[in-house]
């Protein structure tokens, strides 16, 4: 896992975030963190099952769907621990650089496959609140 310091130079160099679960509806905590990342200039590339546009950004249905153009560095998930797998296996495919965990979501077994194919992990951390502390 990553120690403040590591967290803080991602966070520096790696502006572009694939939300893996955001939701639509401004209320939920996926939407907002999305939000506030987008507001200090990430991009944010929304993933999840349906819907057509999250946040101005076009919508994709996987990580896999995603154009291999568009460099992700950061997969940040807000899914239920279980569900964590098939994103950190996408993840590992496209080579990104970050898999996040949100707050709540712990999967050992699925960082420790992340971080044996050479991503750095974060779990059970609110990048929003990292980025608050950290980036001050």
């Amino acid at each position: 896992m990553m120690d403040d310091a590591q967290v803080r130079e991602r966070l520096c160099h790696d502006r572009t975030v694939a939300v893996v679960g955001i939701s639509p509806k401004e209320d939920r905590p996926s939407y907002r963190v999305a939000s506030y990342l987008q507001s200090k200039g990430y991009r944010i590339i929304p993933v999840r099952p349906d819907g057509e546009g999250i946040l101005g950004e076009r919508v994709y249905r996987s990580l896999k769907e995603i154009p291999a153009e568009i460099n992700i560095d950061i997969v940040d998930i807000f899914r239920k621990s279980e569900d964590v797998p098939p994103a950190v296996e996408e993840a590992i495919d496209r080579k990104v650089k970050v898999v996040w965990m949100q707050e709540g979501v712990i999967h050992d077994e699925a960082a420790a496959r992340a971080e044996k194919a050479g991503l750095k992990v974060v779990m059970d951390r609110c990048i929003k609140k990292e980025h608050q502390r950290l980036m001050k």
